[in-house]
């Protein structure tokens, strides 16, 4: 039986590539997502994850990524979202997230494998006992902390990320296999609490099959970039492209999807959803954006670069001599440009944020972008110090 011809992908500009990227992202207006602790749900859901970091340097990525999207955001908002209104929780994407918990039965045949399935290196010497004595306190006296367990025996660490605690990682293990979850974060120390006993579920959600779970995948790239290739759908999952092919050429049959090419793009497929082209348009304001380093936006370095001309490092685990940004650099968006990567530090004892190294680059001058980029790093620093 003949096979129909491939279509011809439609041939955009990269400025228009980059302009319906940010329109997914919502960094292409003020306020996407309203105002009050509502809008903290409403982004993580529409961006699928936000992602956690335990680097102090500035604030943390997931309240900087947030406040990026919501001008009058507050931590509180994401306390609430996480331990009172329970809209998202935290668990692995290509990172530890938060994850909008609509979506938790996509993640429950992971955690079913990862309770068949040999412990992590640095957990490996977790026991059985382990495991059981944490889940017995939590079961019997609520939710604790590590701080909260005062009778273990300090073990050597065997792994550079692994805990002088037993019981600390046997929470991280239970966590891992979703019999516990986190239901609080007072600054990085977590919470544990039984996951059914958390979200009061009767019975829990009906896990998602493999073929759900791909759509889902394909659908959340979808949402938050606009344009999607293999490697952004699949991200950290090479091991599902295949699959991931198959379902987009699929929807391409079914005229769900249009294959798109742009300046530079090369032999790199990008696919997106017909009404997500619909318009290319300038946005009506050219906002100012001081970026996380672990924002969605940046933290695929080779589609940033494809998209951006400009390639992100992150320094913070480089020799210093070696440094070309600095050791915690932001870059800045400018309308659709990134034209300056910054490195900041705050100093909470004096109130102030520290500019370590200012670096230009792509079309960014000191004349054009400066006086703006001051204004938002006033802003930035307001919501460091006094939010």
């Amino acid at each position: 039986m003949a096979t129909s011809p491939r279509r011809a992908p439609l041939a955009l500009t990269k400025t228009d590539a980059r302009r319906i990227w940010l329109r997914a992202q919502r960094l292409d207006a003020r306020a996407p997502f309203g105002g009050g602790a509502g809008a903290t749900h409403s982004a993580v859901e529409h961006l699928g994850y936000v992602q956690i970091d335990t680097i102090n340097v500035i604030e943390r990525c997931h309240h900087h990524i947030l406040w990026t999207r919501i001008p009058d955001y507050r931590r509180a908002h994401l306390h609430q979202a996480q331990t009172i209104d329970k809209t998202v929780f935290e668990y692995w994407t290509h990172a530890l997230a938060y994850v909008p918990s609509n979506d938790f039965r996509f993640f429950m045949p992971g955690m079913k494998r990862n309770r068949q399935a040999p412990r992590m290196p640095w957990n490996r010497t977790v026991t059985d006992e382990d495991l059981r004595k944490v889940h017995h306190l939590i079961r019997k006296d609520g939710a604790l902390t590590i701080r909260d367990i005062t009778d273990d025996v300090l073990v050597e660490k065997d792994w550079l990320w692994a805990s002088r605690k037993p019981s600390k990682r046997a929470l991280e293990e239970q966590f891992r296999r979703g019999v516990v979850t986190v239901s609080e974060r007072t600054g990085m120390v977590k919470t544990y609490e039984l996951t059914g006993r958390h979200f009061g579920w009767d019975k829990p959600p009906r896990p998602a099959t493999e073929r759900q779970i791909l759509a889902y995948k394909l659908d959340r790239a979808l949402r938050a970039q606009g344009l999607v290739s293999l490697d952004s759908a699949c991200y950290h999952e090479p091991r599902a492209k295949p699959a991931m092919r198959a379902l987009i050429e699929s929807r391409v049959r079914r005229k769900e999807l249009v294959p798109v090419t742009f300046d530079g793009a090369g032999k790199v497929e990008h696919w997106a959803e017909p009404h997500t082209l619909e318009s290319t348009a300038a946005p009506a304001e050219e906002l100012v954006r001081v970026l996380s380093p672990f924002d969605p936006l940046i933290i695929q370095r080779k589609r940033l670069a494809l998209f951006f001309d400009y390639r992100h490092i992150f320094e913070a685990y480089v020799p210093k001599e070696k440094r070309v940004f600095g050791y915690f650099a932001l870059p800045v968006l400018v309308g659709d440009e990134i034209v300056a990567a910054i490195d900041l530090k705050t100093d909470r004892e004096k109130g102030a944020l520290l500019i370590q190294q200012w670096t230009w680059v792509g079309n960014g001058t000191a004349s054009a972008h400066k006086a703006r980029i001051e204004a938002e790093l006033d802003r930035f620093e307001t919501f460091q110090l006094r939010s």
